[in-house]
């Protein structure tokens, strides 16, 4: 029984299936950690994820962040027009393990608040990239951009930071 348990777990860590149907990580990913991390996105310490593109930063939470929280039962987000600051608090996340600050990579003023999180907070787990983003934001220093991770250093500081817990 144990064994089946611990082959059971380990499949699901590893992400098997003896389903007929083949499941292939997009080609832009790199999926390490047991945790995707796309290409074009840039990544906080504190496991937020920015994409910008124009005037606009897209902010969420990410694969490995999601991961380690478990299902998310609640999302408290801030309303449009308000200012968020890099490294600060702007909303949390309530999961079934615990309640999790979310911290903004960049500074700037938000644009746009995922109305979807209020009905739907497990799009935060089932697509942490897509469907589950927070908030946007007119971004008020870009150059706070390039403090953030790349995605391989981003992969590497997930690695490092597991291996040390």
């Amino acid at each position: 029984m144990a064994l089946r348990m611990w082959a059971s777990s380990t499949a699901n860590a590893l992400r098997l299936s003896s389903s007929s149907k083949t499941h292939l990580s997009p080609p832009f990913s790199i999926s390490r950690c047991f945790s995707t991390v796309l290409d074009g996105l840039k990544y906080a310490s504190s496991h937020e994820w920015v994409k910008h593109e124009g005037p606009v930063a897209t902010i969420g939470i990410t694969d490995h962040a999601q991961d380690h929280l478990g299902e998310v039962v609640f999302v408290d987000l801030p309303e449009s027009g308000a200012p968020v600051s890099q490294g600060k608090s702007f909303g949390a996340v309530e999961s079934v393990k615990a309640t999790s600050d979310i911290n903004s990579p960049i500074s700037g003023e938000i644009v746009e608040v995922n109305q979807q999180l209020k009905d739907s907070p497990g799009l935060i787990n089932s697509s942490p990239y897509e469907g589950g983003w927070m908030i946007k934001v007119k971004p008020s220093n870009p150059a706070e951009l390039d403090s953030l991770f790349g995605p391989k250093e981003y992969t590497k500081f997930c690695e490092e930071e597991d291996a040390a817990h």
